[in-house]
């Protein structure tokens, strides 16, 4: 029986939540026989990660949206490569470019969809007929694709997931608090996305001067890099409370030692922040927006509260705070639901499962 090939196009430069995604798939894959090759940007994080996990790996200047040496490298590819399938992973144009790459090499594709905000009237329609299915990595991301006419048919649910070993704290408590300068008695509130308008971090910023009233110990983590920086470290003063840490590619080493993780964002297709910090067993208090009330279970594992509500957001922090007995039942509940819902086994045979069937109705077809 022939080896299943799967060519992967991810087009993020960063290692990221999604692109970190891409790497969990083809290892699992890879565990199962299943070969995979990763079409990605030259110099990226990704190649460097894929390449360093004996992934093959294909590179080139992935520019935006209507990039055509992309379309004409990916065509070229797949008749060097001839892989069974397609997968398409990001946005940054892959879904686009991807899509008509894989109709002008007549090999069947698959389009995984991470975010939950709404397409480019039109050209948010016509893409997704390139792509025999689209993955949706929750219902909120399902949701809105069946809102914009994707047939349902058509869409396929398989959920994001993290390996909880991985997420363990590696470095020492008094390392944690050494790096990030923070005293011994004081509480750790952590934010971990990029620094881009939706993930609402300009909120937490108004709601940070509420918590610091009650909790005059606690101390803001920041994690992640991005177009915002600038503006975000003006609005952030209280004596040095605020911490932009940057983006921290070995975040998972030391984020169990975080007291609580804060995700302040409006649109979110799931957040793999979120599982990873449950996993290493941190309490959450977030936005119920988009995915996120799919991966953390309101009273039992952190605290949801209305999107864009900043008083609110800062009652459940100061809660949390107040109550370590409290923090610890969310985070020990959290670890023990991301290891039997949103473990990588079930997101890998789901995938391949899919990919079976897509190549079943393809081998049906008659041929042209």
């Amino acid at each position: 029986m022939a080896v299943m090939h799967i060519l992967h196009l991810e087009t993020g430069r960063h290692l990221y939540g999604g692109p970190r995604q891409v790497i969990e798939l083809m290892r699992g894959l890879e565990a199962r026989d299943v070969r995979s090759t990763l079409a990605c940007p030259t110099g990226s994080a990704i190649a460097a990660a894929a390449a360093a996990a004996g992934i093959d790996v294909v590179t080139h200047e992935i520019g935006g949206d209507l990039d055509v040496a992309s379309v004409s490298f990916l065509v070229a590819e797949v008749r060097r490569l001839k892989p069974d399938l397609l997968h398409v992973h990001s946005r940054r144009g892959a879904d686009i470019f991807g899509g008509v790459a894989a109709a002008l090499a007549q090999i069947p594709a698959v389009l995984t969809r991470r975010v939950d905000s709404a397409d480019t009237p039109l050209i948010g329609t016509l893409k997704y007929l390139a792509y025999e299915r689209v993955v949706a990595i929750s219902s909120a991301v399902r949701a809105q694709l069946e809102k914009q006419g994707v047939p349902p048919t058509k869409l396929a649910t398989i959920r994001s997931s993290v390996t909880a070993a991985d997420c363990a704290p590696v470095w020492s408590r008094e390392q944690f608090l050494s790096a990030f300068n923070v005293e011994p008695g004081q509480r750790t509130v952590a934010i971990v996305a990029q620094l881009i308008p939706r993930k609402g971090h300009a909120l937490f910023l108004k709601a940070w001067p509420l918590i610091r009233d009650q909790c005059p110990d606690a101390r803001l983590l920041i994690f992640g890099s991005g177009p915002l920086e600038a503006e975000l470290k003006s609005r952030a003063g209280w004596g040095g409370t605020t911490t932009f840490c940057g983006f921290r590619p070995d975040l998972r080493e030391f984020l169990g030692h975080f007291d609580l993780l804060v995700h302040p964002a409006l649109h979110e297709g799931l957040g793999v922040g979120l599982l990873e910090a449950q996993a290493a067993g941190v309490a959450i208090v977030a936005f119920a927006a988009g995915g996120i009330p799919e991966v953390v279970a309101d009273g039992e594992t952190g605290l949801l509260v209305r999107p864009g509500d900043t008083a609110a957001l800062a009652a459940a922090v100061i809660r949390l705070l107040s109550d370590p007995n409290l923090r610890q039942a969310f985070g020990t509940a959290g670890a023990n639901r991301v290891r039997s819902r949103f473990g990588p086994l079930q997101m890998v045979d789901s995938y391949l499962t899919l990919y079976r069937q897509v190549l079943a109705g393809k081998e049906g077809m008659p041929k042209s």
